[in-house]
């Protein structure tokens, strides 16, 4: 019994240090996956830090094209203004040269008007068509001035939009960034939680095969204990057997002597009453008849002796064959006797270990139940999260185009009534000078 228990705790000790590993390993493998989920949102971190870096660098080089572009187009305006003007004034002194020639030609015509008349009515001439010039010069000026601001504002209102152009580019490939890095994440969860069940599988499966195996040694331990309990029992029987057998002589010894001494005492008490018959007889019968009546006597005490003879004999040979017998009876019930007893407490040990394996079973059946429950309730959890981060991430989504939309409407709409305060009208059509046309 001693080798049972110490089997027994060594077989708890190696559970315990089973489940010591098992819960060992997945403590380690918990904290991988923490550290892998860190990195995770680290590399996202850093990847939406280096998109926001980007962007800005992309918007600061594009107002810089921008207002290098509005530079060279205003440029380009000035040029063409330039030589509009030149256009301009060659025009008004090829009119000038020809509104002098015709005067002149008009006081030619006429000669009797004086000459100081004339040189006198082609100044004032002079004078109103160079004064009609120098207004239609500052009428041309003033236009092209405000060509030139409305060109500019056009310039503004059109480095504005793809201002706006570009930051709505941006704010989308930040948020497919997101998406894209929050699915990655997602993936990453789904992915840690199928290898967790499967530790978890795995760990249950060692658990329980080794506890199936520790039973069977068990079984195996307490079939072999009452294996050799029964041949114990069963040889010590045969021991007890052997050793009646061996001491039946003795006994059976006792006995005859036992049964001789009641034959002597019995032969004394016939030679007792035959010599008080004898007596008697002699007393009364006469002397001629005494000695065939001694004769008699005599046979008569014999012939009683024989029998008394007899009847011991067949009492030690009865006597004999009944103890035999007696002994024979006695150890084979005993052996029927012990036979059930160990048939009994054979059937009770299967039993017993058919009881314990069944419950063990059962333990396993619920044991892996409770885990596709937990695994299942947990996944469950884990779909609930992810369908919440990604209605988070939509609605956020949603609630950042609208007040970027929101915002570039009121600040475009600032920006056109500000233009019509300042007299520009609508420059949603303005066209600019093309590339060529430079």
């Amino acid at each position: 019994m001693s080798g049972y228990k110490r089997m027994r705790r060594q077989h708890q000790k190696q559970l315990i240090a089973l489940e010591n590993r098992l819960k060992a390993e997945m403590d380690e493998h918990k904290l991988r996956l923490q550290k892998e989920a860190e990195t995770q949102a680290s590399n996202t971190y850093i990847e939406l830090e280096r998109l926001a870096k980007k962007q800005a660098a992309q918007m600061e080089k594009e107002l810089k094209a921008w207002a290098v572009e509005e530079k060279r187009i205003q440029q380009q305006i000035l040029v063409q203004q330039k030589k509009e003007l030149t256009t301009f004034l060659e025009t008004q002194k090829k009119q000038y040269r020809l509104c002098r020639e015709r005067m002149k030609e008009e006081m030619n015509e006429d000669p009797s008007t004086p000459k100081e008349e004339k040189q006198e009515r082609l100044s004032r001439q002079k004078e109103t068509v160079q004064r009609s010039q120098a207004q239609e010069e500052a009428q041309f000026l003033h236009q092209q001035r405000l060509v030139y601001d409305r060109s500019c504002r056009a310039l503004k209102r059109r480095s504005l939009i793809k201002k706006h152009e570009l930051e709505q580019e941006q704010i989308r490939e930040e948020l497919n960034k997101k998406k894209s890095q929050k699915e990655m994440e997602q993936a990453l969860m789904i992915r840690h939680d199928g290898s967790t069940q499967d530790l978890e599988r795995r760990h249950l499966d060692s658990l329980q095969r080794l506890r199936m195996e520790l039973i069977r040694l068990q079984h195996q331990t307490e079939l072999e204990n009452q294996e050799e309990y029964n041949h114990r029992r069963q040889r010590e029987l045969h021991r007890k057997h052997a050793l009646e057998q061996r001491q039946q002589p003795r006994n059976l010894k006792a006995l005859e002597m036992q049964i001789k001494k009641q034959f002597q005492d019995t032969c004394k008490v016939q030679n007792k009453q035959y010599k008080a018959l004898r007596n008697h007889q002699l007393e009364v019968s006469p002397k001629s008849d005494h000695k065939s009546l001694l004769k008699s006597l005599k046979e008569e005490q014999t012939r009683k002796l024989a029998t008394l003879a007899t009847q011991y004999e067949q009492s030690i040979s009865e006597m004999m064959a009944s103890q035999s017998l007696r002994l024979d009876s006695e150890q084979e019930a005993e052996c029927q006797a012990l036979q059930r007893q160990l048939q009994q407490e054979m059937e009770l040990l299967d039993a017993y270990q058919s009881k314990t394996k069944a419950q063990a079973e059962a333990q396993h059946e619920r044991e892996v139940q409770k885990l596709e429950q937990k695994a299942s309730l947990r996944r469950a959890h884990l779909e609930q999260k992810i369908e919440e981060e990604l209605a988070s991430l939509q609605k956020e989504r949603t609630e950042k185009i609208k007040h970027l939309f929101e915002r570039q409407e009121r600040e475009l709409e600032t920006f056109d009534m500000e233009s019509a305060r300042l007299g520009f009208g609508s420059l949603a059509s303005f066209d600019f000078p093309k590339e060529d046309d430079r």
